[in-house]
């Protein structure tokens, strides 16, 4: 099999290559570069390409670097900003995966004449018996990715491989460190690669757009303090505002950026009975209105169980039990409750 490997320079893609490579497959690797600006980092730094290079060298496969820079501008970074102005709180790790890794790479790939293409990502694809495919979820737990690929649905997934998601990362490391690869102990990245750690998001977000500050008020609407750009305050958040006192104890429960407004209150105030869906992603249709669904959202987040409810033109979920509102523009994924591994589809928050 001919698999193009996207190899970001970690140690998870790096041993995806090796693996594919000493099973005897044909391997090219590829690092995409995606971002020039100041950050420069993440999957995108120099150093980064400089290690994939030299690993695909430590192997013995070709090495190439895609440029899609201009369509993770279009399809990654700008949402970013325009999330924020409109008071969401985006993930663009999610979108990067949805618009450029498993769709401009994919199409890339086979336009190149490849038969799969590969990732160091810890997850798997479920083959169930009637054909149809569904992401899995990686067998480190610790590790699972499968919250941020679960849009991808079967014509994507005929095509991709996941080498290390049946191996834990020790195992990952352990077989990078014998193959004598660079990065057996490189440290697993945990930014947005665009962002600079010297100034974040405020920085970044700054020379973008004007930082509005904004009120801090109670559910009575009595004010209680102030926050320097509203576009930073996401809902649910706790820390970060300049509350003192009885008032730090209390969530952000609503934002409004126009009207340059947050309002906070208790936990139980963040608490809510259901979660609408904004275009929702189905591995093979829709769960059935009713249908129990096991619930996850965010990365690592707690899995909760709800119902499927079918409204026109909207799928909610409603939750067993009370929730915590999820943040508008985040992913809300969903589970099969008889398949708890295998990923049935998911949405961002309204």
């Amino acid at each position: 099999m001919r698999v193009l490997v996207a190899m970001s320079g970690g140690v998870d893609s790096s041993v995806a290559a090796h693996l594919l490579h000493r099973d005897g497959h044909e391997v090219v690797g590829v690092t995409l570069r995606l971002w020039g600006g100041p950050a420069d980092r993440g999957c995108c730094s120099v150093a980064d390409v400089d290690d994939a290079r030299r690993v695909a060298d430590r192997i013995g496969v070709d090495h190439h670097v895609f440029d899609f820079a201009e369509a993770f501008e279009t399809h990654v970074v700008a949402p970013y900003v325009a999330d924020h102005v409109a008071g969401r709180t985006p993930n663009p790790c999610i979108e990067c995966n949805r618009h450029v890794k498993f769709d401009l790479l994919v199409a890339r790939a086979a336009a190149l004449g490849f038969d799969a293409v590969a990732t160091g990502h810890h997850a798997r694809v479920v083959v169930r018996p009637d054909g149809t495919r569904r992401v899995g979820r990686g067998l480190d737990p610790a590790k699972d990715q499968s919250y941020v690929l679960h849009m991808l649905t079967g014509h994507v997934l005929d095509r991709l491989v996941f080498p290390v998601g049946d191996r834990t990362k020790a195992d990952v490391r352990a077989i990078a460190a014998a193959a004598g690869l660079r990065t057996a102990a490189k440290p697993d990245s945990q930014d947005v690669c665009f962002i600079a750690g010297d100034g974040g998001r405020r920085t970044f977000l700054g020379e973008r757009i004007p930082l509005r500050p904004a009120r801090i008020v109670d559910l009575d609407g009595v004010e209680v303090g102030s926050v320097e750009a509203v576009q930073l305050v996401t809902l649910g958040q706790r820390r970060g505002l300049g509350l003192a006192g009885a008032a730090a104890g209390r969530y952000v429960v609503d934002v409004d950026v126009a009207g340059a407004t947050v309002v906070v209150g208790p936990p139980e105030a963040t608490l809510v009975r259901e979660v609408v869906l904004g275009d929702p992603v189905w591995a093979d249709g829709p769960p059935a209105d009713g249908e129990r669904v096991l619930v996850q959202c965010s990365a690592h987040g707690r899995v909760a169980v709800a119902r499927v409810a079918h409204h026109p033109g909207a799928v909610a979920l409603r939750w067993e039990e009370p929730q915590r509102r999820v943040a508008p523009g985040q992913s809300v994924v969903c589970y099969d409750a008889d398949a708890p591994d295998e990923v049935l589809g998911g949405g961002t928050a309204r």
